[in-house]
């Protein structure tokens, strides 16, 4: 009996224990404050005042982007309180709440799908209808005789019946089009909006013990995927005589699934069909069995189309020159086309829940499969942040294993009223700040954003490689442009007020002075010809020897002055048996070691120069040597 007593006492105890240990918890909702968006993937800064009582409180911060990577929440918090843990999850019951846009051509998607199935089933109908028609032509029996009367009505009857089936079926036709293109249009329109599949929405908890009731303020900080920005820019030139206007903007776009609404926004660099990008001159080494350098293959702008792995469309898709910032989004039918920096090897395709591709550049057109990849959410490791050094102690007391706690504190800017963007430039990354407020939706759209816009001196000169292209290209030398802290990236050219194309700002290789080519110039006229009567093929001794003449005439056709290089090249040898022998450059710069001839001039309006080359190759005449 008092074994009974005794476990009754315990099991009471045990009871009280349990009750007295109910945790508090309190769903918290809150708005994104501050927004760093990176290369690939986006900073989120978020801020609440909660009101806590004494003890012990799980707070939840519910509807978050599912697309948080755990390791890199931190939560800060003010006032006497201990951060006893910090967790992610997921909420697979309550999906993030659709646009109700989006609601909307969902709902008219179903309706036309409804709609198809229905005609499809009337059309099966009608066919099973004509096919009994037809198997049931015979009249009578086989012993049977037929009597015209009955012929007739029998034909009246099967041609009556037969055409009005037939119309039928054409009607049906018709709708059924109607209805698939409609259909069509409204998948496009969602794809534009949002990927179709119903996703979790994502929850922070955070476990904290308060000494007393008080009202606190919690600052959360996390990173998520399905965001990312590149730079494009917008450079204007009125002419050869004024300062250089450059824009440099910000292309954003995210699928994060929350809204980024009135969010202090900063980027962070942390990661026509003429092309503008002026040619480059390949050494010209000369052996036996060796080919001239070929330029026809090179290649200045790809184009294409990325396909999801049924060979629907993919808008949104980022589509990156692989290692550097130059990008583009692909359209509402998955189009793409990119301006192709020299020496690029490779392009990097990447869309969210999709496998990411990297594919060689191997020709102009490259058009792109992606496959689906599920969404794997790794091991949770969060920094906490307790109030003080003792309160850090306490939180560290019994934590998962895996979970680091940190007393790093977490700065978050105030919105400011200013109409300027502020540029922090870092040890390693430049960030802008736009001081409005600014808005962007989870909408998988590509927002631009100008960060600055620079007035930069520019010495302009007209660069022309006749050997690959006689066009003129117009180049703005930039001096100091380090200090604009620019990335490379697509451009936008005008020049005197008009569009003449795009190019590629590319900073990677740029030393004191930054050249940007602003495209080509018809004015300039430019002609390059092998001179025949001056090129000829001999032999002495037991030495062969070819002579090489070629002639460029180059003439202004503006109104005004302009400064001009044009670049040559004449073979190298890399064989002591053979001889090159420059005869005539023009009065030219001549870079021995990689054979590149240099004319730097000025020419006055109207005015023609003419520039001649001529070489010499010797070599073994048993010997075959391929000679320009």
């Amino acid at each position: 009996m008092n074994m009974k007593i005794v476990f009754s006492l315990i099991a009471l105890l045990i009871f009280n224990y349990a009750f007295t240990q109910v945790i508090t918890e309190k769903e918290i909702k809150t708005e994104a404050k501050e927004v760093t968006v990176f290369l690939e993937g986006a900073q989120i800064h978020r801020k609440q005042n909660v009101n806590l009582s004494k003890g012990e409180t799980i707070l939840k911060f519910i509807n978050l982007s599912p697309f948080i990577d755990a390791k890199s929440i931190q939560v800060k918090v003010s006032g006497d309180i201990t951060v006893l843990s910090v967790n992610h999850q997921q909420n697979f019951l309550d999906k993030l709440v659709k646009p109700q846009e989006l609601i909307n051509l969902e709902s008219k998607l179903s309706a036309i799908e409804s709609k198809i199935k229905l005609e499809n089933a009337h059309l099966s109908i009608l066919k099973e209808e004509l096919i009994f028609l037809r198997e049931n032509r015979v009249i009578g029996g086989r012993n049977q005789e037929v009597n015209v009367n009955t012929l007739k009505e029998a034909s009246t009857f099967y041609g009556s019946k037969l055409s009005s089936l037939i119309l039928k079926e054409i009607e049906i036709d018709k709708l059924l089009l109607e209805l698939y293109r409609e259909k069509q249009e409204i998948d496009n329109q969602i794809r534009t909006m949002t990927n179709k599949k119903e996703i979790s929405s994502g929850e922070i908890l955070v476990k904290v013990e308060a000494k007393k009731d008080l009202n606190a303020s919690f600052e959360i900080t996390y990173i998520v995927s399905n965001a990312s920005w590149f730079p494009s820019y917008d450079i204007r030139a009125k002419n050869v005589n004024e300062p250089i206007e450059l824009v440099y903007k910000a292309n954003v776009r995210q699928d994060t699934k929350e809204d980024w609404k009135s969010v202090t926004l900063k980027f962070s660099s942390s990661q026509p069909n003429v092309s503008g990008v002026s040619p480059e001159l390949k050494p010209y080494y000369l052996n036996y069995n060796i080919q001239p350098p070929t330029y026809h293959g090179q290649v200045n702008r790809v184009t294409g189309v990325v396909l999801t792995s049924n060979r629907d469309p993919l808008p949104g898709a980022s589509v990156l020159v692989s290692g550097t910032t130059i990008g583009v989004s692909t359209d509402v039918n998955g189009y793409y086309s990119l301006t192709i920096p020299a020496n690029a090897t490779s392009l990097t395709y990447s869309f969210i829940g999709f496998k990411q591709r990297i594919l060689p550049i191997s020709g102009a057109t490259i058009n792109v499969l992606l496959e689906e990849d599920m969404l794997a959410l790794e091991e949770v490791v969060v920094s906490g942040v307790a109030s003080g050094r003792e309160g850090l102690s306490k939180s560290l007391q019994g934590r998962a294993a895996g979970v680091s706690v940190s007393d790093k504190n977490i700065g978050i800017n105030e919105t400011s009223s200013s109409l300027q963007t502020e540029q922090i430039e870092n040890q390693t990354t430049v960030d802008f700040e736009i001081s409005i407020p600014f808005t962007v939706n989870s909408d998988n759209k590509s927002y631009s954003v100008d960060m600055a816009v620079y007035q930069l001196p520019a010495f302009y000169e007209y660069l022309c490689v006749p050997k690959i292209d006689r066009g003129a290209f117009l180049i703005a030398n930039i001096v100091d442009w380090e200090k604009y802290s620019l990335l490379e990236g697509e451009a936008n050219v005008f020049f005197e007020e008009t569009y003449v194309g795009k190019t590629i700002l590319d900073v990677r290789n740029s030393s004191d002075t930054l050249q940007i080519s602003l495209g080509r110039d018809k004015s300039i006229s430019v002609n390059r010809e092998k001179t025949k009567d001056l090129t000829s093929r001999r032999f002495i001794g037991n030495r062969k020897e070819e002579v090489r003449n070629w002639k460029t005439i180059i003439r202004n056709n503006k109104g005004q002055k302009i400064n001009m290089v044009v670049y040559e090249q004449v073979p190298v040898s890399t064989n002591s048996e053979i001889e090159v022998i420059v005869q005539k450059i023009s009065s030219a710069k001549h870079n021995p070691e990689n054979g590149e001839i240099k004319w730097e001039f000025t020419l006055e309006p109207a005015q023609t120069k003419e520039f001649e080359i001529q070489y010499t190759v010797r070599f073994p005449r048993n010997r075959n040597l391929i000679v320009e």
